[in-house]
């Protein structure tokens, strides 16, 4: 029957009765789940620590914790390291005590022993908190590392010259700081409230060789200042020399000077040895780079390679030992460029280093720094030097980016063409592609048909938009400048005739003897010789600035000289602006083809501006 069909169905649908122990004991849990549901007061708390329940809700007669803090395999590790070093230290301990005690070592040696002992289990010990924290600093999942290995600080320094702010440089160092390679990110520097760059990328990684090139005024010099003073976050133990000046002058010769340098630089390394093995142990990468100079550093060898690196900057052995107080400022910056040569930091900086070098001098140069080892950053306005030497160059590009390419100057240049040519046809392309766009939703006008076409064409243009169209190329200012017009004089224009000189008039003393040679309209000639050779006396001969000892230097009457002096100090008066010192320079006015012509305010304006004199 049904009631037949439906008890049987019943009987293997329902599970089978509860036994009565059972189900008070699951009525009792439902009851503390709803209980638990909300906010318990003293009395409840009460009740479930009874029932064996903990104040959190854990079972296991009111334990507290219910999960234990799962650990790392390098916190493991490192909890291990730490426990073998603390039972080594108290095994140590005893094992001295023992051995004093019982008359087996004298209480001295014992003592050291245990001293010994006790030194090795601290290291353990040292090196079980190093790993530690390294693991710390994993498990914190960011991309930066740990705090002890990345300053992840923003270093907001100011160069300050009373109360003008120079510079400001703001950086972050992204690399480990014990890495012989330096990598920063959110560069920018700022000169005179003026933005030189801003939220770049640098790096200088050991072993390179790094070309800085800009126009002039764009920053190069300060970008160099600002890392030579620290303002980029660079790691301590990477010892920098920044050749700005020249040797100071005394009574020691150029030798001693290069050898006194490096002696002090191997007692600096010393001490930093000895630091870094107390603080940290003999694990240190640091070392590492420690160790390889101060075995180039043999005493013995100190004069021998002072004078290889003088002999090669163009110092004869007569020179190598007269006094720098003796000396020029050329020849001063000569014994500074040796020094640093001789020291050879971690990271060298040199602005125009062959600023202050005859031809010889910078060959030799180029040939030295081509095989330099750690880190070289540098600016020239030399083509060839730049070849020779790097191997990779930084562009301080006029949209204020600071871009990096691979190779030398030459490798730069090509590369450099073809990304502007790749990117001018990509911007290009994406102009005519809105041109078309913006063409067709104009021929839609108001036709109700056509305005989801033109609608949907204007979502294309803004997506280009919102995702960053290519810009064009920004090329170099040229600098363009044309000679003013001269009429013409009859040879000859100027002429030496059996000419000798010397400053101080002895014979013995002459820088050149008998000189014959005559110059005219259409000459182009460079004088190109050693330091000392007479090259700048030859110009004030010829300007008659000197007089020579013997013969006579004879000048057309109607020759104007045009004279630019490599010191720019020498001729200009520094208090007055560009515009004012001209003026004042030709307050009798200016030679023209018509004549002498006094300009104006504007007109002068003008000449500056067309030099990029703002």
């Amino acid at each position: 029957t049904s009631g037949q069909f439906f008890s049987r169905c019943a009987a293997y649908l329902l599970p089978p009765a509860m036994p009565k122990k059972e189900r008070a004991a699951k009525n009792a849990a439902i009851a503390l789940s709803r209980e638990l549901d909300t906010e318990m007061d003293d009395e409840q708390r009460e009740r479930m620590e009874r029932q064996g329940m903990g104040v959190f809700g854990g079972i296991n007669k009111g334990e507290e914790v219910l999960f234990e803090k799962k650990l790392s395999k390098e916190e493991k590790k490192a909890a291990a390291d730490a426990k073998r070093a603390e039972i080594a230290e108290k095994k140590a301990a005893k094992k001295a005590a023992e051995r004093a005690e019982a008359g087996e070592l004298p209480e001295a040696e014992a003592d050291d022993d245990e001293a010994d002992e006790a030194k090795a289990a601290a290291k353990v010990e040292a090196k079980a908190k190093r790993e530690s924290k390294a693991a710390k600093g994993k498990k914190k999942g960011k991309d930066i590392n740990a705090e002890e290995n990345v300053d992840a600080a923003l270093d907001a320094l100011v160069i300050e010259d009373g109360t003008h702010k120079l510079a400001v440089c703001t950086a972050i160092l992204a690399s480990r700081k014990d890495s012989r390679d330096v990598k920063i990110n959110s560069f920018s520097i700022s000169l005179f409230g003026k933005i030189l760059f801003e939220d770049q990328k640098f790096e200088l990684t050991y072993g390179h060789r790094y070309g800085l090139i800009a126009q002039n005024g764009s920053g190069k010099s300060t970008l160099l200042k600002c890392v030579a003073a620290r303002m980029v976050p660079i790691p301590d133990f990477i010892d920098i020399w920044f050749l700005d000046h020249e040797s100071a002058p005394d009574t020691r010769t150029a030798v001693d000077v290069v050898i006194d340098t490096v002696r002090l630089e191997k007692e600096r390394l010393e001490k930093l040895e000895e630091d870094i093995m107390s603080d940290t142990g003999p694990e240190d990468p640091r070392l590492e780079a420690i160790y390889e100079k101060l075995d180039k550093m043999d005493p013995s060898t100190f004069e021998k390679r002072a004078g290889e690196l003088l002999f090669g900057l163009g110092f004869s052995q007569k020179m190598m030992h007269k006094s720098t107080k003796d000396m020029s400022g050329g020849w001063r910056m000569r014994v500074a460029l040796a020094q640093a040569l001789f020291v050879k930091p971690m990271l060298l900086v040199l602005d125009e280093p062959t600023n202050h070098l005859d031809l010889g001098a910078c060959v030799w140069l180029e040939d030295y720094l081509g095989k330099w080892d750690s880190i070289l950053l540098l600016t020239s306005h030399s083509a060839d030097f730049l070849n020779g030497v790097c191997s990779k160059v930084y562009h301080l590009t006029v949209d204020k980016r600071l871009d990096l390419y691979s190779g030398n100057y030459d490798s730069y240049v090509k590369t450099r063409k073809e990304n502007e040519v790749n990117l001018l046809k990509r911007h290009e392309k994406e102009q005519e592609d809105i041109k078309h766009l913006k063409d067709f939703i104009s021929s839609c006008g108001t036709y109700s048909n056509l305005v989801k076409q033109a609608q949907s064409k204007q979502k294309i243009i803004d997506k280009m938009v919102e995702a960053g169209l290519t810009p064009r190329p920004v090329e170099d200012p040229v600098f363009r400048f044309t000679f003013p017009h001269s009429e013409k004089i009859p040879p000859p224009v100027l002429a030496f005739q059996n000419v000798s000189f010397s400053y101080s008039g002895r014979v013995e003393d002459y820088l050149y003897t008998h000189l014959e040679f005559g110059i005219d309209c259409d000459s182009r000639i460079a004088l190109v010789g050693p330091n000392g050779a007479g090259k700048s006396t030859l110009l004030k001969l010829m300007l008659q600035e000197i007089e020579p000892c013997e013969g006579e230097v004879r000048r057309n009457p109607h020759l104007r000289f045009g004279r630019y002096n490599q010191h720019s100090e020498d001729v200009l008066d520094l208090e007055k602006d560009p515009l004012n010192f001209l003026r004042d320079l030709f307050c009798d006015g200016v030679v023209t083809a018509e004549g002498k012509k006094k300009w104006d305010v504007p007109e002068w304006r003008g000449k500056p501006g067309g030099f990029w004199v703002p």
